[in-house]
């Protein structure tokens, strides 16, 4: 449907006109969201509001309020009943807003034409000490992956330091971490029944150590303070093993930080979903829409997602630079082929829909209906990735149920295509299992993919050539990236296709030396790539990458890491992705040459190069 066929009550209101078109005088939650509102399932302001109503709450959304001036958008819902909460956006809102050299982006995808002064740097604060000022009784709960990702002592890559749990920043009463539908609803069945929050599985709250339920007992972990890990850097990484273990595990020990004379609780998370929780979470009343306030402007983040489709949820890959299976956790929850189809018809039936599904995938593409076997052991697994430093043998890396629904979502009427935007696993393809079965689904599903959901282009993500520095990201080694791509030419040949496979590389990750990105342009020069999806690390908080970047130690093995931090030492690095760049060749071969690598020089260039003489402009030839 288009917006014009909505009625203002199909969606969550927004204002106070649209609470009387209801028939309501006073609320029950109150949501303030950093991003537009989209009523949409890969929001989580909708997802939130959605699961709220379902439960019979009286909510409402307030998306980007202008916090300057009188702070209207603040007060003109009023006071509710249970509490406001803070959603902050899909992204860290200082990820959203700059670059990793910590210039602006070139606009905002989550604001209504991408304008950027719609949202403040950390909404999360800003907001909170605004509703604290005007309604300083009312609870203010933080959900999202800022405040998730900032619910301990965290690294702030944009001021350069270590920064307290947001609580402390912020002034609010609590974090619901991770994905918050459980959470919520739980909160609000207490708030609503004047029942202790305290012990609420998924949440942070600050205590007084005399007032902590239960007191600190041998069950708990408590890490090293706040001011402690201010003072010692070795102390912050130690605290990071602990906390990406508990993250990831079945059944986590509440964590416990000192910080300015109280203590950081962190609950234990809830089980993951299963399949009909996560099945009622999508099948909420969404109109798919971005809220009628919004007819005639472009979001740009809407215009990626509207035609997608996401079929599960956590990912077990564990990468050290991603915030994935920090905030989903590493089991994945599949949703039913009944559920996923009946959204696919809804996109159908959308007017703007041309029979071209933009993405059928999740936080990774081939991951769907994958776990553990024997779930006694996954129940005690401490691991943060199922297939780092190799794949579980407990995993089963079966591609059969993934196959079985891109076939029951192409057979719908009105589905020319279905493509996968999300990124694939190309070692979970590689991988041989002691099950024929198995080995026979992946090679069925790689040459599926391949000749019917790549539309010209498949995007992988390597993301480094060197062994070493692969193995500090948790990705696999190189030479699987160079087995997958004789595959994915060999089924072109074959196929008499014409697509192109397009890599995925990070620059001044932690570990990686200037000579480690010398090669990878050796290397990508050898197999005639030219690149064009590269990205320079950005520490983002709760990261292992993150971790190791600020306190110079591995977390786990608390040996020593370089990383390239200044200005100059990561431009560098960089500068060898665009070594094919005439004017980029002056610097790369003075670069090899003080770093004692000439002999990369002709490998990367077939004749000397041209330099131009001082003195009378005259090009001439390096001796």
């Amino acid at each position: 449907m288009a917006i014009d066929n909505y009625r203002l009550t199909d969606f969550l209101p927004t204002t106070k006109k649209e609470l009387e078109l209801r028939g309501w005088d006073e609320l029950d939650i109150i949501l303030f969201s950093g991003d537009a509102y989209i009523d949409h399932p890969s929001f989580g302001a909708a997802v939130i509001g959605r699961t709220l109503e379902a439960a019979g709450y009286r909510v409402a959304i307030v998306p980007q309020p202008d916090w300057h001036g009188d702070f209207r958008d603040f007060k003109k819902l009023g006071r509710p009943k249970l509490f406001f909460g803070i959603a902050p956006g899909c992204m860290d809102s200082m990820v959203n807003k700059y670059t990793a050299n910590r210039r602006l982006r070139a606009e905002d995808a989550y604001s209504p034409d991408g304008r950027h002064d719609m949202r403040p740097e950390y909404p999360t604060i800003v907001y909170t000490k605004i509703l604290k000022q005007l309604f300083p009784d009312v609870p203010v709960i933080l959900g999202g992956i800022e405040a998730s990702m900032r619910r301990l002592t965290h690294y702030d890559y944009w001021q350069d330091c270590l920064r307290k749990c947001i609580l402390c920043d912020s002034g609010a009463d609590m974090i619901t971490y991770g994905m918050g539908e459980k959470t919520t609803l739980e909160l609000a069945r207490r708030l609503s029944e004047g029942e202790s929050i305290r012990d609420i599985p998924q949440t942070v709250y600050l205590s007084r150590k005399e007032d902590i339920p239960g007191g600190i007992t041998n069950d708990d972990i408590v890490l090293h303070s706040h001011e402690e890990c201010l003072r010692n850097k070795h102390a912050q990484a130690e605290n990071f093993r602990h906390i990406e273990e508990q993250s990831n595990m079945m059944h986590a020990k509440r964590l416990l930080q000192g910080v300015d004379g109280r203590y950081v609780v962190v609950n234990p998370p809830y089980p993951p979903m299963n399949t009909e929780e996560l099945d009622a979470s999508f099948d909420l009343p969404y109109t798919r829409q971005p809220h009628p306030k919004y007819k005639g402007k472009r979001i740009p983040a809407y215009d990626m997602i509207k035609h997608s489709i996401n079929i599960h949820r956590g990912c077990f890959g564990g990468c050290a630079f991603c915030t994935i299976s920090a905030h989903q956790g590493k089991f994945i929850t599949c949703r039913s082929k009944e559920s996923i189809l009946k959204e696919v018809k809804q996109v159908i039936d959308m007017p703007d829909f041309k029979g071209y599904l933009s993405d059928l995938g999740g936080p990774s593409a081939n991951m769907y209906g994958m776990g553990g076997r024997n779930k006694n052991a996954c129940e005690k697994c401490k691991r943060p990735s199922c297939i780092h430093p190799q794949i579980c043998p407990n995993l089963d890396t079966s591609h059969q149920k993934l196959l079985d629904i891109y076939h029951a979502v192409d057979a719908l009427p009105g589905i020319k295509r279905s493509f996968i935007g999300s990124g694939v696993r190309y070692d979970l393809l590689l991988y041989r299992s002691k099950d024929e079965a198995i080995n026979k689904a992946a090679q069925e599903y790689t040459c599926e993919l391949i000749c019917r959901h790549v539309s010209g282009r498949l995007k992988v993500a390597p993301e480094h050539t060197s062994d070493r520095v692969l193995h500090l990201m948790r990705k696999p080694s190189f030479s699987q990236f160079y087995e997958f791509k004789r595959i994915f030419d060999r089924i072109n040949r074959e196929e008499n296709l014409h697509q192109q496979i397009i890599p995925y590389f990070i620059s001044s990750h932690p570990g990686c030396q200037e000579a480690d990105m010398a090669e990878l342009a050796v290397i990508t020069k050898n197999l005639d790539f030219h690149l064009e999806q590269v990205q320079d690390f950005t520490p983002t908080p709760m990261t292992i990458a993150t971790e190791t970047w600020y306190t110079g130690y591995d977390p786990y093995t608390l040996e020593p890491v370089y990383s390239a931090k200044s200005p100059r030492e990561k431009l560098a690095q960089r500068q060898y992705f665009f070594w094919y760049k005439p004017e980029e060749r002056r610097a790369i071969e003075q670069s090899l040459r003080r770093i004692g690598r000439p002999d990369l020089i002709p490998k990367l260039y077939s004749s000397p190069s041209k330099q131009v003489n001082e003195k009378n402009g005259r090009p001439h030839r390096r001796k």
